[in-house]
C-alpha cells in the first residue's frame, strides 16, 4: 500500500485496529461486565471488528517478511539460498495482493440492518387473478429459500383469493442474517406464462411486487404514541362465537405518515396489537429511509438499483424456463429450480454487483 489513496485506507485500518484494543480492554473492565447492556453492545462491536483486524495482522506479517526477504537478497547469497528467497518473495508478493483485496472488502461500510430479522409483504399487482397466483408461487419459492437457510417464516397477515392466490400476505422471517440475503427482492417482479384459463395458448404478462423490511425494535425507532391512532373491532374472518362476541381486532394508524396496518389473524386483542405494532414500526422505518434515500439514489444509482417497489427488478418466463435479474443481466435457464427455492445463484451474484460497486465508491473516496 504505497500510494496516497491506499495509505489513506492504510490509516484506517490502524484506527479499527486502534479501536478494536479499546474495545478488549473496556470488555475486560469489571465495571463493563456488570452493565450487561454496555458490556452486549460493546462485544457486538468487537466481534464485528474481529476479522478485519486479524486479516490486518496478517497483512502487517506478510509486510515485515516482504521487507526482510528484499533485504536478504542484497546480501551476498549462494545460488540455492537465492533462488529460496526470491520464491518465497514471489508466494508473499501474492499472499499481499490476496490480503489487500481482502481488506478492502472489509472496510466496505455494512448495512446495519444486515443482521436483523424481516418483515416482507408480497401483493398481488398487475393482472387480476394470474398476478394473485403469482403472488402465492413467490410465497412458496422464498418460504422454500428460507427453509433451506433454516430461518423461520410466520404469517402475520394474508388476503388471499378465490383462485388459491393471495392479494397480499405479510410475513416475518427469523434467523441469521435474513436481511442482508432477502434485502435484494424488494421490488416488482413479473411473470411471463399462459394462464390455466387461457384457452388459446397466448402468453399473458403479469406483476407481483415484494417488499422487504428490517424489523425494528425500540432501540432503532421510537413511535409517538400520540401519533398513532389505535381501533378497535371484530374480526370478520372465520372464528365462530368467540369472533362475534370480541373485538379482538386492530387498526393502527400513524397519523404523520398516513400509514395503516390492520391485525385480525390472532384470537385476542394484545397479540393483534403487538404484530400490528411491528409491522407499523417497519412501515414507517421504510417510510423515512426510503425519503433519505431519494436525493442520494437521484445522484447515485446502485447496480442493484434502488430499492423502490415499482423498479422491475426481475422476470420469470415459463414458457423457456428462464428468469433474469435485469438489475445486473443475469438470465439462468433454471425457473423451476429457483421457484424450489434455489436461490443462491441470484443473491450471491447480486451482493458480488453491490459489494464491486461500494468497493469502487470506496476506491474513489478512501476516505468515506
Amino acid at each position: 500500500m504505497a500510494d496516497d489513496q491506499t495509505k489513506q485506507i492504510y490509516d484506517k485500518l490502524q484506527s479499527v485496529s486502534d479501536r478494536y484494543d479499546e474495545l478488549n480492554e473496556l470488555i475486560s473492565d469489571p465495571e463493563v461486565i456488570a452493565d450487561t447492556e454496555r458490556f452486549m453492545k460493546l462485544s457486538k462491536e468487537e466481534g464485528s471488528l474481529r476479522e478485519t483486524v486479524e486479516t490486518y495482522n496478517r497483512y502487517q506479517q506478510v509486510t515485515n517478511e516482504l521487507a526482510s526477504d528484499q533485504e536478504l537478497l542484497q546480501e551476498k547469497l549462494d545460488d540455492e539460498m537465492s533462488t529460496m528467497v526470491k520464491s518465497e518473495l514471489a508466494e508473499l508478493e501474492t499472499a499481499k495482493t490476496d490480503l489487500e483485496n481482502q481488506l478492502k472488502l472489509l472496510l466496505i461500510p455494512t448495512d446495519p440492518n444486515d443482521e436483523k430479522n424481516i418483515i416482507m409483504e408480497i401483493h398481488g399487482a398487475a393482472g387480476g387473478d394470474e398476478a394473485s397466483l403469482f403472488a402465492a408461487d413467490l410465497y412458496n419459492m422464498y418460504v422454500k429459500y428460507a427453509e433451506k437457510q433454516h430461518w423461520q417464516v410466520e404469517i402475520i397477515d394474508e388476503a388471499d383469493t378465490e383462485v388459491g392466490g393471495f392479494k397480499e400476505i405479510v410475513l416475518m422471517i427469523t434467523g441469521s442474517k435474513v436481511y442482508s440475503k432477502l434485502k435484494y427482492e424488494n421490488g416488482a417482479h413479473r411473470v411471463q406464462r399462459v394462464p390455466e384459463t387461457e384457452s388459446a395458448g397466448r402468453v399473458h404478462t403479469s406483476t407481483a411486487t415484494v417488499g422487504v423490511m428490517p424489523e425494528e425494535e425500540d432501540v432503532d425507532i421510537q413511535l409517538d404514541p400520540a401519533d398513532i391512532r389505535t381501533d378497535v373491532y371484530r374480526s370478520s374472518g372465520a372464528g365462530g362465537q368467540h369472533i362475534n362476541k370480541t373485538s379482538s381486532a386492530v387498526r393502527m394508524t400513524h397519523l404523520p405518515t398516513g400509514i395503516v396496518v390492520a391485525m385480525q389473524d390472532e384470537r385476542s386483542q394484545q397479540q393483534n396489537r403487538a404484530k400490528a405494532m411491528k409491522v407499523l414500526k417497519a412501515r414507517v422505518y421504510d417510510y423515512y429511509k426510503q425519503k433519505e434515500e431519494d436525493q442520494y439514489n437521484a445522484q447515485r444509482k446502485s447496480a442493484v438499483g434502488t430499492g423502490d417497489r415499482s423498479e422491475r427488478i426481475r422476470t420469470y418466463n415459463f414458457p423457456q424456463n428462464r428468469v433474469t435479474d435485469h438489475r445486473i443481466g443475469l438470465t439462468l435457464n433454471k425457473l423451476d429450480k429457483i421457484l424450489d427455492g434455489d436461490l443462491d445463484e441470484i443473491i450471491d451474484a447480486l451482493i458480488v454487483s453491490d459489494q464491486a460497486d461500494k468497493l469502487e465508491h470506496l476506491n474513489d473516496n478512501p476516505e468515506a
